[in-house]
């Protein structure tokens, strides 16, 4: 018999689902990351020793405070890298990243930093830290690996200094026998030479600088670069402001005087007077007991020349001139200009080291490679060993005067002069606007209360003619008026130029050069005044009677045409002729003509003579060829460009006048 049905059937399984329930899942435990939990010591545990209990005494020990970082000299110098400062602070670079980024500056590892962030930045690891410039950081690498084998002597620079017309590069022509002096505008020297000369069998370096008050900067450099100083004074002249000047520069550089009594040929020389004259300003004479040779010399019929030589050789052999021939090259830029076929040239003194061709080298902001080089005579040098004046070619831009030089590697330097442009431009000064202004114009907007600032904008064949004008300039400043310089350069005057000085109301310096052709159309269009000088007292001399109102009758200068010489032909009795093809406008004959060669005039005169083939003409028009002839110069040359003009004279009010009523008419 079957047993009886229970009262309740279990139920059926529905179709998809398990008959009987599964087990319930263990409790899942918190998914917590170890490393917050434990820490990151956690991980990688101790080895426990044998026979240690478990617990408390198991317990991974407690770590110990990083030991702080033994203090570390650091140089640091500008643009430095952060890659460059984690390997000299022995740090790892993401470290410093990280530093850096707490204080919410994102960089990279090759970023420059500049001085205070980089020197913040190694305080904050321990270092102490002494900021140089490269050339510095150079020098002092160089001067760890010299050693007294590796020096080896070297000739004197001696710097030519005293007022300006007591004879200095007279004197220095006698020495040369060359004639330098003649080729000065208005007799004075305005730019800084360097000349190499061999005496018995040794080479002294002579620097002539200019003597003129304004050129005070220019002395300054030439005291700072030098190793004995001859200071020129005139037997007739005595000791004059610029003499005094030229003795401060060299005490304060700490160089050896000796004194050359110049022009006792003259027969109003007293040349005892001036030797009492400078032992009261500490230049005791040495016969009189003191310790600075005075020599007397005349540089005209070159006596006492010898003597001199043979006191600058011996105050040279006292101080014993040393240099490495070996190191990477430096010296300091004396001179610096742009030459059309050349492009920017530098003329530098090397100190230490040799410069070739073919290097790299820095100097301010200004990066280049050594493509030529050429000697005080103008011929190529293979080499140039410490205490040698050259011209370098193969500059990117044009170096201020006073510049150290150094040679250095290709990537560091064009780092570094990447960096320093940049900074530059940072601190370009703002350009502001204004209307347009003449110095005619000057003295009566002065007195009508208009002109509160006059901006002006110099041109100037070389470098330290621009340093000299830029600081010159604001000086002449008065109450009423304020010169502000607001743009500077070498070179002739070009368009962006004129278009600068338009549209800030400012007027043009050109000492030296000539506004091209283009430039000279967008002055006459734009109404901008263009002042072209080559003497620097004139500068001051027109300035300062513009703000007084006493400007001499104005020079009107009315351009006629312009020519190109495309070939030159020698005549007997007649010199040399200039085959010409005129440019535009007419050549008139007996009108006056300004011979320009790369952007610079080198002469002006009359045109004697003007043919078309073998008749005489009176005038030659745009588009026909001619042969011309300059009065008393001979000297024309292939590419030179003839300037046709004529001048007319008015008064200062009269000139005012015209450009008010064509500025009217416009």
């Amino acid at each position: 018999m079957l047993p009886p049905l229970p009262e309740k059937l279990p139920p059926k399984a529905e179709p998809g689902k398990p008959l009987y329930a599964r087990k319930a899942p263990p409790r899942q435990r918190p998914v917590i990351d170890k490393r917050e939990m434990e820490g990151e010591r956690k991980l990688h545990p101790t080895r426990v020793r044998q026979g240690s209990g478990r617990g408390a005494a198991a317990a991974a020990a407690v770590i110990a405070p990083p030991e702080p970082r033994p203090p570390r000299e650091v140089t640091i110098t500008e643009g430095i890298t952060i890659r460059e400062l984690a390997e000299k602070l022995d740090v790892r670079a993401k470290d410093l990243l990280k530093t850096l980024l707490d204080r919410g500056v994102f960089a990279s590892i090759n970023q420059a930093l500049d001085v205070p962030t980089a020197t913040t930045l190694a305080e904050s690891f321990n270092g102490i830290i002494s900021v140089v410039s490269l050339e510095e950081e150079m020098v002092l690498e160089v001067a760890k690996e010299e050693t007294k084998e590796s020096l080896k002597p070297r000739p004197p620079v001696v710097t030519v200094m005293g007022h300006v017309d007591h004879g200095k590069t007279s004197l220095l022509d006698a020495i040369r026998e060359a004639e330098v002096a003649a080729g000065e505008a208005g007799g004075i020297t305005q730019h800084i030479g360097a000349y190499k000369v061999l005496v018995n069998d040794r080479s002294v370096v002579f620097v002539d600088t200019p003597g003129h008050e304004a050129f005070t900067r220019m002395r300054s450099r030439g005291a700072k670069v030098t190793d004995i100083v001859v200071l020129v004074v005139a037997a007739d002249d005595g000791v004059m402001p610029q003499t005094k000047e030229a003795i401060d520069h060299a005490k304060a550089a700490n160089v050896p005087i000796v004194v050359a009594i110049n022009k006792i040929d003259k027969p109003e020389a007293q040349p005892e007077r001036v030797k009492r004259q400078l032992s009261d300003l500490g230049l005791m004479p040495a016969e009189w007991g003191g310790d600075t040779e005075f020599v007397e010399v005349s540089a005209k019929q070159k006596k006492g020349i010898d003597k001199l030589l043979e006191i600058i050789l011996l105050v040279a052999d006292l101080r014993e001139l040393m240099a490495n021939p070996d190191a990477p090259a430096s010296g300091t830029v004396l001179e610096s200009r742009v030459d059309k076929g050349r492009g920017p040239v530098a003329t530098v003194l090397v100190q230490n080291g040799t410069l070739n061709p073919g290097d790299f080298f820095i100097c301010g902001s200004v990066f280049g490679k050594v493509r030529a080089m050429f000697d005080d005579r103008g011929r190529t040098a293979k080499t140039a060993p410490p205490s040698t004046p050259v011209e370098v070619l193969g500059l990117q831009g044009v170096p201020e005067a006073g510049d150290h030089f150094q040679v250095t590697d290709e990537a560091k330097a064009r780092h570094i002069v990447e960096y320093r442009q940049s900074k530059q431009r940072d601190a370009a000064m703002a350009r502001t606007g204004g209307g347009r202004i003449t110095l005619d114009q000057l003295h009566e907007q002065l007195k009508a209360g208009e002109v509160k600032e006059l901006p002006i904008v110099i041109k100037a064949d070389v470098q330290g003619s621009v340093e000299v004008l830029s600081e010159m300039l604001p000086k002449l400043s008065t109450e009423q008026v304020k010169l502000k310089i607001i743009g500077s350069g070498v070179g002739a005057v070009t368009e962006n130029d004129v278009l600068l000085a338009s549209a800030s109301g400012a007027i043009i310096i050109a000492f030296g050069v000539r506004p091209d052709r283009k430039a000279a159309d967008v002055a006459q269009q734009e109404h901008v005044d263009i002042r072209t000088h080559n003497i620097i007292y004139e500068v001051s001399d027109e300035i300062k009677k513009a703000m007084e109102g006493l400007l001499e009758p104005v020079v009107t200068e009315t351009h006629l045409g312009r020519a190109e010489v495309r070939n030159t032909f020698r005549v007997k009795g007649a010199g040399t002729v200039a085959g010409c093809y005129v440019v535009d406008g007419i050549l008139k004959r007996d009108a006056q003509v300004r011979v320009v060669r790369d952007g610079a005039v080198i002469y002006t005169s009359k045109l004697s003579s003007l043919k078309r083939f073998k008749d005489d003409v009176n005038e030659v028009r745009t588009g026909f060829e001619c042969g011309a002839g300059v009065a008393n110069f001979n000297d024309v040359k292939v590419g030179d460009v003839l300037e046709c003009f004529s001048v007319t004279k008015m008064s200062a009010a009269e000139a005012a006048g015209q450009a008010s009523a064509t500025s009217g008419k416009k």
